[in-house]
């Protein structure tokens, strides 16, 4: 018997996702057409032996999250509840606090990611690797290879060649460790939690040593408790922990440069998993280039071009001559006549007015590099907005004629001019 935790955070602070994060919550913004945590979802689904698939955040339980969760378990017939922290709690304390309900049915085993990563989700192959490696050890990482710069933005594994033993851990090091860095993706034991029961008891100590001091600072907290720093860091070199190194995509969902690039990773993968899903060019219909998702409840004049990596969501109009590139249009949207949208963002119920021109800076990883990752965006660089992704809020009006470019506009904004390298607020 397995089950799945998938940790899902809570309201965001600071992050380029934040103008699109007040109609939902981040896991539920769409990727390639579907709410990021389905892809997690539908992975865990095809495990076998799979009995429940359990959510934790500290956001409050709404509609939104609730209509979600029902559906979900309608389309993949299994059990999906969520548990809600009373704090943010980090990623081993957020296990911990609910420990009884994860183990309850006694589970052999059980997954764990983060919702802000996209991957092929190897989880029966990681499944797999466990069992070869015995029963003694309480974990397994999934990793992969990045380059040496870009490693140092991740937590860094030194392994065992040989045996895939952990056997040194370092989360964001200052100099260079191992190429081989953290996915957030992990297969554990029961065991786990006696390790994690140590940690919570010496956060304790120290807390009543401290006289309870600076109780608003939440990381005084002792149920704050974090796998990479306090957990995988001590069991390394234990042979307690494995790494299980994937060779498919793999990418964090940190910005909205990086919800771009997973969409066109998931849109790929859909070549496999989901052909259905993917626009093809018929007569009567628009013109489509490489991968294009489009909800059926879309109204797209014949006209229009699309793609590549395009994803456009339910109930969206676009007028004829329209050019949509690298960009994610989400629904209710309206794109007027010979508008354009590259590498761009488009938020629920906002306008393009006719030959407006909405465009963005991409952020891709270096094609040239095998190994390169989507670099973490700055929000600021040299004193002004880093050129990125174009984000229009939800039900932003862009008036005919204008262009915008590399900003971001937040929600419920009727805009007059051109606006460039900005933030509308």
């Amino acid at each position: 018997m397995l089950k799945a935790i998938i940790l899902i955070g809570g309201p965001q602070k600071g992050t380029r996702f934040r103008p699109l994060s007040f109609e939902v919550p981040k896991p539920l913004f769409p990727v390639a057409g579907v709410p990021m945590l389905q892809h997690h979802i539908e992975a865990c689904a095809q495990v076998p032996d799979m009995k429940e698939i359990i959510l934790i955040g500290f956001y409050q339980p709404n509609d939104e999250l609730n209509r979600f969760i029902s559906s979900a378990q309608q389309e993949f017939k299994i059990p999906i509840r969520y548990l809600q922290e009373f704090a943010a709690l980090g990623t081993g304390g957020g296990i911990y606090h609910f420990r009884d309900q994860i183990l309850s049915g006694g589970p052999a085993a059980f997954f764990l990611m983060n919702a802000d990563v996209c991957s092929e989700f190897p989880l029966q192959e990681m499944l797999r690797f466990h069992r070869q490696h015995g029963e003694n050890h309480c974990g397994v990482l999934l990793g992969t290879t990045a380059n040496r710069t870009q490693s140092l933005n991740y937590g860094c594994i030194v392994e065992n060649h040989e045996t895939n033993e952990v056997l040194h851990f370092v989360e964001k090091p200052s100099t260079f460790v191992s190429d081989i860095i953290n996915c957030g993706i992990y297969l554990f034991t029961p065991d786990i939690f006696g390790h994690i029961g140590t940690v919570f008891q010496r956060n304790q100590q120290i807390y009543v040593y401290n006289n309870r001091e600076e109780l608003t600072n939440g990381k005084q907290m002792p149920e704050v408790i974090r796998l990479e720093q306090d957990i995988f860091t001590t069991l390394a070199g234990q042979k307690k922990l494995f790494v299980y190194k994937t060779q498919y995509f793999w990418s964090q969902i940190k910005s909205a440069g990086s919800a771009i690039y997973a969409s066109r990773l998931y849109l790929k993968q859909y070549h496999q998993t989901h052909p259905e899903r993917l626009a093809t060019n018929q007569d009567g219909t628009p013109k489509i280039i490489g991968d294009v998702y489009i909800h059926p409840t879309a109204n797209i004049d014949p006209s229009a071009v699309l793609g590549a990596n395009v994803s456009i969501g339910k109930g969206v109009t676009i007028g004829g001559g329209v050019r949509v590139r690298e960009s994610i249009v989400l629904h209710g949207a309206v794109l007027q006549d010979h508008c354009c949208v590259l590498n761009s963002i488009v938020g629920w119920d906002s306008t393009v007015g006719k030959w407006a021109r909405v465009e963005g800076t991409p952020s891709d990883p270096n094609p040239n590099d095998p190994y390169a990752k989507i670099d973490s965006e700055t929000l600021f660089r040299d004193g002004g907005l880093t050129p990125s992704i174009t984000i229009l809020g939800c039900n932003v009006n862009i008036p005919s004629e204008v262009i915008i470019r590399n900003s971001i506009v937040l929600p419920h904004k009727d805009l007059n001019r051109s606006f460039q390298n900005q933030i509308i607020l």
